[in-house]
């Protein structure tokens, strides 16, 4: 188990390269293309840079916000707040924020940049459909992803994702209508340049890119934050019940997006499971290991 927890750290740290690289590149194809030659470049390399910054100190607040969590009032919710303090005592954690997202559909997730700057938010949904054992599961899943340090570089893949997204569009939206000014000035423009088309190649594949990587940051983390919470409550059956309702309920967790789904305990988008031509196509950007995997694995336990 601990070796895995330090693999999955080396593997973080090669993801967060990874990002930051790409949105790098992106950076320089953006300066390359909207026609500003090295200073244009240098000035979205400067944006890139200070969006994977930025993204490292604010980026579970921007996931809490674009999620629509709100703090959880301890009196309110009472329950799930002694089961987190619990929790935390008995694995040796401080205690995190602890939010709730008015949704109906069963869900929850945690963010954050280590252990004392954390986060964990659950749905209403999850609090209405789940027992005590079947939550305190979930839970404890969600706090391994902070023990296991999971929560660093899946918070920094939403904004650097989106980043990536907004760059790229931006990018070819400017490049279009620069290009086509440039063609009415009479000037040849870039489109017999090398670097150009090379630019223009990587500005298309970028989003592709990072959903790619956006998926490879949850698959393993999910698996390996189960066997934890597992090891943390000492009663799998308490998580197995629970995934199981998050199968059989086909609720889609509204206040999740496309930027922040490989937060989430499971698949929260709508599609999961698509069948059809597509379907092995679909699966390799698939936030999570299909659910059924992950009860067999703890059936196993």
């Amino acid at each position: 188990m601990f070796e895995l927890i330090r693999a999955n750290k080396r593997r973080s740290v090669a993801l967060i390269i990874s990002f930051v690289l790409v949105l790098c590149m992106v950076g320089a194809a953006f300066g390359l293309l909207i026609g500003n030659g090295i200073v244009g470049t240098l000035v979205a390399l400067v944006f890139s840079a200070g969006m994977a910054f930025a993204s490292y100190w604010k980026a579970d607040v921007i996931a809490l916000k674009v999620s629509r969590a709100v703090p959880a009032d301890p009196q309110q919710y009472q329950r799930l707040h002694n089961l987190v303090e619990g929790l935390c005592i008995a694995s040796g954690l401080p205690k995190p924020g602890v939010y709730i997202v008015d949704d109906p559909a069963p869900n929850a997730f945690a963010t954050g940049r280590d252990p004392k700057h954390a986060a964990i938010a659950v749905t209403t949904g999850l609090l209405e459909k789940l027992n005590r054992v079947e939550l305190e599961g979930v839970l404890a899943h969600e706090l391994s992803h902070i023990r296991n340090y999971d929560i660093l570089v899946s918070t920094l893949a939403v904004t650097l994702v989106g980043s990536i997204a907004l760059l790229t569009n931006l990018a070819i939206r400017m490049m279009w209508w620069n290009g086509g000014r440039v063609r009415r000035d009479g000037d040849h423009g870039d489109g017999g340049n090398p670097l150009a088309i090379v630019g223009f190649a990587l500005l298309i594949f970028a989003p592709i890119i990072a959903k790619a990587m956006q998926a490879a940051v949850s698959r393993k983390r999910e698996t390996l934050a189960d066997m934890s919470a597992c090891q943390m409550t000492r009663y799998p059956p308490g998580l197995i019940a629970a995934l199981e309702k998050l199968r059989d309920d086909v609720t889609v967790t509204h206040s999740a997006t496309t930027a922040t789904a490989h937060l989430w305990i499971e698949q929260p988008m709508a599609g999961v499971g698509d069948g059809g031509k597509l379907g092995r196509w679909n699966k390799m950007f698939d936030t999570h290991p299909p659910l059924e995997e992950r009860i067999a694995l703890l059936r196993e336990l």
